[in-house]
């Protein structure tokens, strides 16, 4: 976790631990009373040590929240380098990015929707960062649908790539958003399975997607 946080400590593994620390006992505390409600004192305490020693991995609550940010997309991009695999068609790739995508988005769930309620409170150097996290999320579906033009798996016109990549982000961000509604209506397997079968019924201009869903193709 690094970025735009300013700390006086040299030593970088201390560093990462200290900061993992505060990152693990802030996301509880934000989830359980809200961002605001929470002081750095608490997160301090949580976090097994001293406000004096918290004040040396992190200046300010706008620091800690922006670090969670980078933790969410950090957990995020993992998950997308597991999925993907080396030498196979952009139409095998993409189901398995977006399943990968959905599922990563359901088990931080919590987290994805604290971090967009309260983007707004980072000071303007951090939500640069935060955002620019955001926009390589799309950027990874978008390098998959230029490869499948290419190779000749999807029938998609080149000015839409970016469009198309950006609405697959929030089709993932939506399983979050809308848990509300979606949890009475699919299950996370079920939502899945329809939003690729929709995704690729456009990209590949055929009727039955099938295929992909069930993995014959993959």
């Amino acid at each position: 976790m690094s970025g735009p946080v300013v700390t006086p400590v040299k030593d970088p593994g201390l560093i990462s631990v200290r900061r993992e620390q505060i990152v693990r006992a802030a996301t509880a505390l934000f989830l359980e009373n809200g961002y605001h409600k929470t002081t750095t004192r608490e997160i301090a305490r949580a976090s097994g040590f001293g406000t004096g020693t918290l004040y040396e991995y992190v200046q300010c609550k706008e620091d800690i929240l922006y670090l969670v940010c980078e933790g969410i997309h950090s957990e995020i991009e993992a998950r997308l380098n597991e999925v993907a695999t080396p030498g196979v068609t952009a139409a095998v790739q993409l189901p398995r990015l977006l399943e990968g995508f959905f599922r990563v988005i359901d088990a931080l769930q919590d987290t994805v929707l604290l971090m967009y309620q309260e983007t707004q409170s980072l000071p303007d150097q951090h939500l640069a960062h935060v955002l620019l996290r955001e926009e390589k999320i799309s950027e990874r579906f978008a390098a998959v649908l230029q490869r499948g033009i290419v190779d000749g798996s999807f029938s998609l016109a080149p000015n839409l790539v970016s469009l198309m990549a950006h609405n697959i982000t929030v089709l993932g961000q939506m399983w979050a958003f809308r848990r509300w509604s979606l949890r009475r209506i699919c299950s996370l397997d079920e939502f899945i399975e329809t939003q690729t079968s929709l995704i690729m019924r456009e990209l590949c201009a055929v009727e039955d997607t099938s295929a992909w869903i069930k993995g014959e193709n993959r």
